[in-house]
């Protein structure tokens, strides 16, 4: 049984910490007063962040943050970690996640992914730790059969290999609980996070061009890109573009917390969707994004992509009933933290 501790008493490990949602994930936590370990090896993320992360949160909670530029992969790392701080409870993010390069460097994908949750969980075991929080993905749930999906929805084979590896370390944590019960596993499946901090100070940084909508987006806004590509208006949907769960990053990270108080003292794997429980269209983003930031983007349709659904989005009523959460912000709240970012910081964390 995971001992019940409160959470001035409790030291979270966050693998992954100074991405895009780990970053506002250690920022509600520490605002929760709880201890945070941050483990980045920054491939995908700047340093930076954990400046910005002491600011947001003021320097009595800032002293509650550790840094360790350290790769998950490292077993030595991982180790003296683990022997340097209290860690009773891990909220696992770290992963390389571009659905595009894993179908292009699959061995890469699986090598990282999975090789990083395998020491990940093996050096908890060895030092008593056994409760742990993983970054999964609606991903996992693959086309449909109707909507809105539940937790009960069937797992359906990934079509890329960022998606096997979600589908496959849920199996894996699964597993551990059914060989030692003591472990305490909530699988936590994102629908499609986007926006920023309110303060502008963190938010979506991708690395080259980006892969998902809403950073092209505001890239086209301030002028970056020349037009969004909108990829097939030809769906089953209201405009004919495809519709997805939006979710701002501040939403997830309170769901972290919520998943850390319901865990409090219980063993077992649950699973939990995180969305609004509504679906937003291409076109609907780009409308709102437009009103955020005071101009019309341009946009282009083109032909759909392959692998696209038309439509997907989350029954979210679960975490409701079960851990009291509810996401709070609407696309228009996204799209004006989204532009507030990207306005105040045209190159991310870079100069």
């Amino acid at each position: 049984m995971s001992q019940k501790k409160d959470p001035k008493d409790t030291c979270v490990l966050v693998t992954g910490g100074a991405g895009f949602i780990g970053s506002h994930t250690v920022v509600e936590l520490l605002n929760n007063d709880y201890t945070v370990v941050i483990v980045d090896d920054l491939s995908n993320a700047s340093e930076k962040v954990i400046d910005r992360i002491d600011q947001i949160v003021g320097p009595d909670k800032a002293k509650n943050l550790t840094f360790y530029k350290a790769d998950c992969n490292d077993r030595n790392a991982m180790n003296r970690i683990f022997d340097e701080n209290p860690i009773e409870r891990v909220i696992h993010f770290a992963g390389f996640k571009a659905v595009g390069e894993s179908v292009q460097k699959p061995i890469e994908y699986y090598s990282n992914n999975l090789g990083n949750t395998l020491v990940l969980v093996d050096t908890m075991r060895k030092h008593g730790c056994k409760d742990i929080i993983f970054s999964s993905s609606a991903t996992v749930y693959g086309v449909p059969d109707k909507l809105p999906l539940t937790e009960k929805s069937p797992k359906k084979p990934a079509t890329n290999p960022y998606g096997w590896t979600k589908w496959m370390i849920e199996q894996i944590l699964t597993d551990l609980h059914t060989a030692d019960p003591e472990w305490n596993v909530v699988l936590l499946r994102y629908f499609n996070p986007i926006g920023a901090h309110p303060s502008g100070l963190m938010g979506e940084d991708p690395k080259g061009i980006p892969n998902n909508l809403l950073p092209y987006v505001a890239q086209t806004a301030i002028g970056l890109r020349p037009y969004v590509h909108v990829y097939g208006d030809d769906y089953d949907t209201p405009d004919g573009t495809g519709v997805r769960d939006y979710i701002h990053v501040c939403d997830l990270g309170t769901g972290h917390v919520a998943a850390l108080r319901w865990m409090n003292g219980r063993t077992g794997v649950e699973i939990f969707n995180l969305g609004t429980g509504r679906g937003t269209s291409v076109l609907e983003i780009i409308k709102a994004f437009s009103k955020a930031c005071g101009h019309d983007i341009p946009y282009k349709i083109e032909g759909r992509r392959a692998g696209d659904v038309a439509a997907n989005y989350a029954d979210c009523s679960k975490a409701k009933r079960e851990m009291g959460w509810t996401a709070r912000y609407n696309i228009d709240d996204m799209c004006r933290d989204s532009w507030n970012w990207q306005s105040k910081n045209p190159n991310g964390y870079g100069d």
